[in-house]
This record gives C-alpha cells, sequence and structure tokens, in this order.
C-alpha cells in the first residue's frame, strides 16, 4: 500500500520554530531600532557610524528571521509585513531590547548584555540541523561578535575613566540587569524544539553568558549587580510603556503610505 499524499500546510514542527524566529527577529529588530536613535545624537562621530552600523547589523538579521518566520506560520506574510503591521502586543522580543536608550552607558550596558547572549546562541545556531539556520547562525556570530567588542570596550573605558563616568557605568548596569533573565528563559515552544534537536534552548548558555560579562565587568572596575525582580512578558507581548512610541515610530512611513513603493 503506498502512503498517501503529504497533507497540506506546514509540518508539525513549524508553528514552534516560526514563533521562536519571530521572537529571535523582533530582537534584532527592535533594538535595532532603538540605536536607530542615537543616529545624530551619539557622543562623537565615531560613536554615531559605529552605532549606526551595528542597527543596520541587527535589522538584517531580523528581516532573515522574519522571512523564514513568515514562510513557517502558514499565513504568507512577509518580513515586511511582520515588521509593519502588527500591532505592538502581538512582538515577542526580550523587553530588554526595547529599554531607552537613556544615556551612552545605558547604551552599552544594554549592548553588554545582548551581544554577549547573541554571540553565545547564535554560536549555538550554527550547529544545529537545518542548513538555513545553520548558515544564518554562522553569519550572524561573526557580526554580533564585533557588537560584543565595542560593548566591552566601552564598559572598560567607561568604567575605568572619570568618576562620573564609573558612575553612570555602574548605574546602567543596576538598570539593566533585571532584564536579562527574560534572554534565557524556557517555555514549552523551546523545550518541544531542543528536545527535538530542531534549535538549541538559550538556558543552558547562561552560565558561559554570566562567566564572560563578569569577567568585563571586573575589568571595568565595577560588579556585576545582583537583582531583587526579573523583568518578563516581553515574549508573549506584554511590553514597557516606552514601547508603544518605538512601534509607533517604527511603522510610521508605512501607516501614512500603505502600499507605497519606492
Amino acid at each position: 500500500m503506498r502512503p498517501g499524499p503529504p497533507p497540506d500546510g506546514p509540518p508539525p514542527a513549524a508553528p514552534d520554530l516560526a514563533l521562536h524566529l519571530l521572537r529571535l527577529g523582533d530582537d534584532a529588530l527592535v533594538l535595532g531600532q532603538r540605536l536607530c536613535q542615537w543616529i545624530t545624537r551619539a557622543p562623537t562621530v565615531d560613536e554615531d557610524l559605529a552605532l549606526s552600523n551595528i542597527a543596520l547589523d541587527l535589522i538584517g538579521h531580523a528581516r532573515a528571521l522574519l522571512a523564514r518566520a513568515g514562510r513557517l506560520d502558514g499565513t504568507g506574510r512577509t518580513e515586511d509585513d511582520l515588521a509593519y503591521t502588527r500591532p505592538e502586543r502581538r512582538f515577542t522580543n526580550a523587553l530588554l531590547t526595547e529599554l531607552p536608550n537613556g544615556d551612552f552607558a545605558t547604551t552599552v550596558a544594554r549592548q553588554l548584555a545582548y551581544s554577549h547572549y547573541a554571540v553565545l546562541y547564535y554560536e549555538a545556531l550554527a550547529h544545529c540541523a537545518d542548513p538555513e539556520l545553520a548558515a544564518f547562525g554562522a553569519r550572524a556570530r561573526k557580526e554580533v561578535a564585533f557588537h560584543r567588542l565595542h560593548a566591552d570596550r566601552w564598559t572598560v573605558t567607561l568604567g575605568r575613566g572619570t568618576e562620573e563616568s564609573a558612575r553612570r557605568m555602574r548605574h546602567a548596569l543596576e538598570r539593566v540587569w533585571p532584564y536579562t533573565g527574560e534572554l534565557f528563559e524556557e517555555d514549552e515552544v523551546l523545550r518541544r524544539l531542543a528536545a527535538s534537536g530542531t534549535v538549541p534552548s538559550p538556558a543552558p548558555l547562561r552560565e558561559a553568558w554570566l562567566h564572560r560579562v563578569t569577567g568585563v565587568v571586573t575589568g571595568a572596575g565595577l560588579t556585576v549587580p545582583t537583582p531583587t525582580w526579573t523583568a518578563r512578558g516581553g515574549r508573549s507581548g506584554l511590553h514597557t510603556e516606552e514601547f508603544g512610541p518605538l512601534i509607533a515610530e517604527l511603522q510610521s512611513v508605512r501607516r501614512q503610505f500603505p502600499g507605497g513603493t519606492w
């Protein structure tokens, strides 16, 4: 007896993988948008260019991840549809990535936390069984490695600089650190994907992440904070008060000129 034709629609694992890639893509998109807000406002011309280039890398990551998510979820949405037409409650980024830029030290602390996580996760993703995702992980890890070096250098520069720069860097770490735990949270979606070998879970990477960032922070003459609370909710669409204006800014042109082409 011959097997029947394959069922219509995506394979069983596709919805889980689509959601996971949406989360990763939203992380990159939202953080890239935050960094774009530094354009013409960075402390130096060199930093204006550096932060712009980091933002472009992140938006490139977002395009690749959201495009794949749209193909897997069965809706046929493109990366542009996912970026520009979803309401804010449909975004699944970690809250860390949407934190306001604050002063330059706050941006550096946010970059320190995210870039060390991203390097570790994309290194792991580069060894997954899916050839498209493995290729993406291999490329993305090289780019975020430069983002990590940039954040490391500025953490040490500010921590070892003046009394004022050290104070600001210390305050920035305390501001950002309660938001880092969400990067490593594992839910049922991730457990299923990791158990099937589809993608790695970020949870086992937390110890290596902490070891690496502790080395940088200690080298800056500072101490890694021990938060008394952990922010969560971004993965399920619950966001900070400042997120709405950020998404409104991101989507403003598309909403003003729907269907417009350039």
